[in-house]
């Protein structure tokens, strides 16, 4: 059944290579902010945040969180933050020998992947669930990692949000909640299209769907090209809906998009299918937050 009251989230930035292809990728914590502000005033009732150094390249420094939340707080933005807590699991391969750690790896705890949250207490932090593979790279989060990760989440009173890139990664989720180490109330945020998991295609978005605990509140997204044919097939399939600069840079072929403008594409594409966006005090009501 249709979605008709649509969570829109925007990921603001992300941890990828993106700085290298667009010029206004927001890169210092005073420009993740007010790209967050700019997302939230066109209609975004959450933003999704990494961090990066002035260069743009990604960081997980601690510092760049406080004060990119610090500011958006600091504007009184009424806006739902997610910080991710997927840095600190890259595994690159050693030229000369595999069972090492090559340069460019980033391996850290449980404890250090969320230190954040603990000390920031989003109102939502996203939990990266499961392993896979890039074409050169590795993504590790064993399930050892994700209990210990999930529990920290939990205990710092954050609801987390299953990022989930293929359908074992929903299986391991489910398996979490059973064993107590997160709530029946997860969220769940199917992702599509990012090498290698699943593919963004409206049968593996279905099947996905289909696995997820009975009543959960998901949303999807897809990257690049597929960023609004996943916005309309997740809201017609009864989900919520993300877009942002993390995820797609172009708001037209050869055009370069903020994440305003990313946004504000989704809310008309949202409303012409009938739906409408929420509030981010109706998504709190939605979704059980306390701000």
């Amino acid at each position: 059944m249709m979605n008709k009251n649509v969570i829109l989230t925007c990921a603001v930035t992300g941890s990828g290579d993106s700085h290298l292809k667009h010029p206004g990728i927001p890169s210092t914590p005073k420009q993740i902010a007010d790209s967050a502000i700019e997302a939230a005033k066109a209609g975004a009732a959450i933003v999704h945040l990494h961090v990066r150094e002035a260069d743009g390249t990604p960081s997980r420094r601690l510092e760049y969180y406080e004060e990119a939340v610090d500011l958006i707080r600091q504007s009184k933005t009424d806006v739902i933050i997610n910080l991710t807590t997927g840095m600190g699991g890259d595994y690159v391969e050693h030229p000369d020998d595999p069972t090492i750690f090559g340069p460019g790896s980033d391996m850290v705890t449980p404890a250090e992947r969320v230190k954040h949250i603990q000390k920031i207490k989003p109102e939502i932090c996203t939990l990266d669930c499961g392993s896979f593979n890039y074409k050169t790279t590795a993504y590790l989060a064993t399930y050892a990692m994700l209990k210990e990760s999930a529990r920290l989440i939990t205990e710092a009173g954050v609801k987390a949000e299953i990022e989930a890139f293929e359908l074992g990664h929903i299986w391991q989720a489910k398996e979490l909640i059973r064993e107590g180490y997160l709530p029946a109330s997860t969220m769940f945020q199917l992702c599509m299209g990012i090498p290698f998991g699943a593919e963004s295609t409206s049968r593996n978005l279905v099947a996905m769907m289909d696995a997820l605990p009975q009543g959960a509140v998901w949303g999807a997204f897809g990257i690049g090209q597929d960023e609004y044919p996943m916005v309309a097939q997740a809201v017609i399939n009864g989900g919520n809906a993300r877009v942002g600069l993390e995820d797609n840079i172009y708001l037209e072929k050869g055009v370069f998009a903020s994440n305003g403008q990313l946004v504000e594409k989704a809310v008309k594409l949202i409303e012409t299918l009938g739906a409408k966006t929420l509030t981010p005090a109706e998504a709190r009501k939605k979704l059980g937050l306390v701000k």
